[in-house]
């Protein structure tokens, strides 16, 4: 266990962090399962609704450090490529 003020204060802050970094990484996966269910059930018009705040979601959680930099470009590169491929044959 901690017995410095610095390291009781770290231990604080850590706790803190896991919380708020917690729920952070829930929402981002919670909002990449919306867009993924969209794309499976091949509704082009709502997973066009729900792109823009999913990678807006995802590209904060990589400013965050929730995840890494490639791991968000590989996210939002397969979700736009799904989407294209759902929306080629409507339009």
């Amino acid at each position: 266990m901690a017995n410095t003020v610095s390291s009781l204060k770290r231990v604080r802050m850590t706790e803190r962090k896991t919380i708020v970094n917690r729920v952070r990484k829930t929402r981002l996966r919670h909002q990449i399962r919306t867009m993924r269910r969209l794309l499976e059930q091949k509704d082009a018009q709502g997973a066009g609704k729900a792109a823009p705040a999913t990678f807006s979601l995802v590209d904060r959680a990589a400013k965050w450090g929730i995840i890494k930099k490639n791991t968000a470009a590989r996210y939002k590169s397969r979700l736009t490529l799904r989407l294209k491929q759902i929306s080629a044959p409507a339009a």
